[in-house]
């Protein structure tokens, strides 16, 4: 018998490592009979990847922050709507690099927007389907920015990696004040070593998800 698919999401400021940890999540998944479908946001199908390339795109005209907020929601509402509804429909299991708690840390927590404004969105886009599990990978601000730095090697930043590292901090508190209040959310020491920060997800998974198959 296939078990019914589950909607994990993977979160974290920059050079958190959320690709590595995806692969992991994947792996346990297909071990366990599901199909697999790893997908990012913003992005995921292509009218969300173009809005994607508006909102992470750095160009001389800057991006006011409820601007950022409403596309960072446009691009899930289709992302929703298109792919991950319907891969969650057929018992597959979708792994979402970055999903709403991004938004509550980067545009709520980073940029400072309304949090009351974030969760009425979330309300309308997410269609009554918050993910079964989150983790979240923690580490410090500067060792995530030297990360991110020797990933992007001689490519432009983006528009958030721009971003100063107080700003970062601010993202990084968000995010865990997300964790402390939401049951869903799991911490990985990101900082950790990699064998260590693989063995970890794994158990998160095995006991909010289940070990067998």
């Amino acid at each position: 018998m296939t078990h019914p698919g589950w909607f994990i999401t993977l979160e974290g400021i920059e050079g958190a490592g959320k690709t590595t940890a995806a692969a992991v999540v994947a792996q346990w998944a297909k071990a366990r009979g599901t199909a697999v479908v790893q997908t990012r946001e913003p992005g995921g199908t292509p009218v969300a990847e173009a809005i994607r390339q508006i909102a992470l795109t750095a160009g001389e005209e800057s991006l006011a922050p409820e601007a950022e907020l409403l596309l960072m929601f446009a691009a899930r509402a289709q992302h929703v709507r298109a792919k991950i509804l319907p891969a969650l429909a057929t018992g597959a299991t979708v792994i979402c690099d970055r999903f709403t708690d991004s938004s509550r840390a980067y545009q709520g927590a980073g940029r400072g927007l309304d949090a009351a404004l974030i969760e009425t969105l979330a309300a309308n886009v997410e269609q009554g389907r918050a993910p079964d599990l989150t983790l979240l990978l923690d580490l410090p601000v500067e060792i995530g920015s030297a990360r991110a730095a020797a990933r992007r090697g001689s490519a432009a930043q983006d528009r958030f990696e721009q971003e100063r590292a107080a700003f970062f901090e601010r993202v990084r508190t968000g995010f865990l004040a997300i964790a402390d209040r939401e049951p869903r959310v799991v911490v990985i020491d990101a900082a950790a070593p990699l064998a260590a920060v693989q063995v970890a997800i794994e158990a998160a998974l095995n006991q909010r998800l289940g070990a067998g198959g």
